[in-house]
């Protein structure tokens, strides 16, 4: 059973990755263009354009969202979108009080530790990272194939 587990990791990782990626890139979606029920606390408008932090959350929530949906510099969009949501948690839900079920962080904190595990795993299976990288090794097998034997 293990081993069957194992062999499917890449693809529960793939698929763990994806789900993340659309609910954060939703997220920027509805703050930063007033869809889904908009932005909170704007009665289903949007975050005005530059405004701190929220405005720059959004970018971050939109952009790296995507990216992690597509499977395409995983690693680094989730750092960046990790810290993003620590920021979050730490500047804006944890001043009101400590624990994140009474200050309302709790969707903050989970996207922050959802978003560091995939800075860990990388795309899993189904990603654009896996399709670039075959793509490159290919083509350094194919420029070494190519290279005059030296003597």
């Amino acid at each position: 059973m293990t081993d069957r587990l194992n062999s499917a990791q890449p693809y529960a990782i793939g698929l763990f990755r994806i789900v993340i990626g659309l609910l954060f890139a939703v997220h920027g979606a509805a703050s930063l263009f007033g869809v889904l029920g908009g932005a909170a606390g704007t009665d289903g408008g949007s975050i005005p354009s530059g405004t701190w932090p929220g405005w720059y959350a959004a970018v971050i929530q939109l952009v790296g969202g995507t990216l992690v949906l597509l499977g395409l510099g995983t690693r680094g969009a989730a750092f960046i979108a990790s810290g993003s949501m620590a920021y979050a948690y730490f500047d804006v839900h944890q001043p009101a009080a400590l624990w994140p079920i009474q200050n309302g962080g709790e969707l903050s904190v989970l996207f922050c530790w959802t978003m560091l595990l995939l800075v860990f795993t990388g795309s899993g299976a189904l990603g654009l990272d896996r399709l670039f990288a075959g793509r490159t090794a290919a083509s350094r097998a194919d420029e070494r194939a190519s290279e005059p034997v030296a003597a």
